[in-house]
């Protein structure tokens, strides 16, 4: 079966083609336009569509996966999820991405707890438990974020590209921000890795999303990385949805 899956994330969309269980193709676009969809959606006849979103669908977005003439789910809070118990407190604020990203983890690494770190416009930790049972996370800025905010809600910070060198301690305007925002992320994740590990162990670790490569040697030493658990979790969800509930 060949399953479309378009995550709609805060900055950019992510198209992901699937041949059963096993993501074949890749491609970002533009989030409010899904610009590259017509295209990315004729690289092979289409069985079902999910849609995935952090962000209100535009109509130039929504107009552009209806005409896809495939069925389409539509993921929402009240969308049946296999394999997970969530315990969120409030379900109906939790991200599209950070339940499927728990659940794609679950898929690669089943009764085991792990913690996913996804790395985009924000960094999210979602921890979810051998048993299954989603346990929650954190939400914290994202690199760009970071580095926008020092420069709008400073008078004189310029505006640092992420690109560039990463010195143990800046030597000028320019490394100084770059280093704190990206040694700041890291000893983040150190830390809280670190923290949960003293009541779990063995907890893996999942790091996924756009930015994850700009973290350094030690950080990634800890961490298993997979570009793909939210597609995964997405397609399993269509899976399930289609196929399996009835």
């Amino acid at each position: 079966m060949a399953n479309l899956i378009i995550d709609i994330g805060n900055t950019r969309a992510k198209l992901t083609l699937f041949e059963d269980e096993l993501p074949v193709e890749t491609e970002s676009t533009d989030n409010t336009s899904l610009e590259a969809l017509p295209r990315f959606a004729t690289r092979r006849p289409l069985d079902h569509v999910i849609v995935g979103s952090v962000v209100n669908i535009t109509p130039e977005a929504e107009q552009r996966i209806l005409a896809l003439d495939t069925p389409v789910l539509w993921f929402s809070p009240k969308t049946p999820v296999p394999l997970i118990e969530n315990t969120y407190r409030t379900p109906h604020t939790l991200g599209a991405d950070r339940l499927a990203a728990v659940l794609g983890a679950r898929l690669l690494q089943p009764n085991r707890d792990v913690l996913v770190i996804d790395a985009g416009t924000c960094i999210t930790y979602d921890l979810l438990d051998h048993d299954g049972r989603y346990l929650g996370g954190n939400i914290s800025p994202g690199v760009h974020m970071r580095l926008t905010a020092l420069h709008e809600h400073t008078a004189r910070l310029p505006l640092v590209e992420l690109e560039g060198t990463i010195p143990p301690l800046g030597y000028n305007t320019e490394t100084a921000i770059r280093s704190g925002v990206i040694t700041g992320i890291q000893h983040e994740i150190m830390g809280i890795v670190g923290q949960l590990r003293l009541a779990r162990p063995s907890l893996l670790v999942y790091l996924t999303g756009g930015d994850s490569l700009t973290l350094d040697t030690a950080t990634r030493s800890i961490i298993l990385s997979d570009p793909h658990l939210v597609a995964r979790g997405l397609n399993r969800i269509l899976q399930y949805n289609v196929y399996e509930k009835h």
